[in-house]
């Protein structure tokens, strides 16, 4: 590793990838992941109705939450991990919303 010198302070990334057991984990998520990003896709294009699209988009957003605390594992920053559980804080309140949407009978003509 190469130290990096800030002022008088010597920094030293001691953050390493992970290795072995955990190393397939995280490539096995990352394809099951990839795999179920594309399944969400074919139905947010493909939903018959509203309903399906706007579940399929929530879940699709879920799946890029998933996605980030992946990358986070594996590039050992897990400073990134807060940034995924403010926006499954946010996806959340959507599909409240959307739901309450639904609820009260949708677009009105």
């Amino acid at each position: 590793m190469t130290p990096v010198v800030l002022g008088a302070v010597e920094v030293v990334n001691t953050v390493q990838p992970p290795a072995g057991a955990v190393a397939v984990v995280v490539a096995v998520a990352i394809v099951c992941l990839c795999v179920a990003m594309g399944a969400c896709t074919f139905r947010l294009v493909q939903g018959p109705s509203i309903g399906d699209r706007v579940v399929a988009l929530d879940l699709l957003a879920s799946f890029i939450v998933g996605a980030i605390a992946v990358f986070a594992m594996q590039a050992g920053r897990y400073e990134i991990v807060s940034v995924a559980i403010v926006m499954s804080l946010i996806l959340f309140v959507g599909t409240a919303a959307f739901a309450l949407y639904l609820e009260k009978g949708g677009r009105r003509r």
